[in-house]
């Protein structure tokens, strides 16, 4: 179980709205999220409704000021990431539709381009456990979290034009 404190202004002040599960609009609770306190679990949150936009990752700790994230805007939608205790299986593919070179991951990889010598990823299928891609080597840059699930094309999912270079799992320490 997770519990995430999110505030309309810096600093924690301001109102609050508490959750404890996935929100795809919270502009029912708050006019605008600029920081949160992160009481237990981890936490996709995203800088448009519907998770869509740019996805931060967030596990427990305070967020005092969004900014120092890289978030320019307001926080819209979070999504609660489920503690996972399983194994962790994964298949990128090089284009959309499951096309091109493809390699199958079990662990992190922090970077494509000198593991595998795939130039780009634009599908996967996700068959255990939880991940971040990572624009970046190194685990660096704009990320996307992935559940279980195929997805078949990055750009349908807001990504278009990201290339994603490095991959991790995400692990039961949040």
């Amino acid at each position: 179980m997770g519990k995430i404190i999110f505030y309309e202004e810096k600093n924690f002040q301001g109102r609050s709205y508490e959750c404890m599960s996935d929100c795809s609009d919270m502009s029912s609770y708050l006019n605008r999220c600029h920081s949160c306190r992160v009481e237990s679990g981890c936490f996709m949150v995203y800088d448009r409704t519907n998770y869509m936009g740019s996805q931060y990752f967030m596990r427990r700790g305070e967020y005092s000021d969004y900014v120092s994230l890289g978030v320019s805007e307001s926080i819209r939608s979070c999504r609660l990431i489920p503690q996972h205790r399983g194994s962790y299986k994964m298949k990128i593919y090089e284009r959309e539709n499951f096309q091109g070179q493809s390699q199958e991951l079990t662990e992190d990889c922090d970077n494509m381009m000198e593991r595998y010598r795939m130039n780009d990823c634009q599908s996967c299928h996700v068959m255990d456990g939880h991940w971040l891609m990572y624009e970046q080597p190194q685990f660096r840059g704009k990320m996307m979290y992935l559940r279980p699930g195929e997805y078949r094309s990055f750009k349908d999912m807001g990504m278009s034009g990201t290339r994603f270079s490095s991959v991790r799992r995400v692990t039961d320490s949040c």
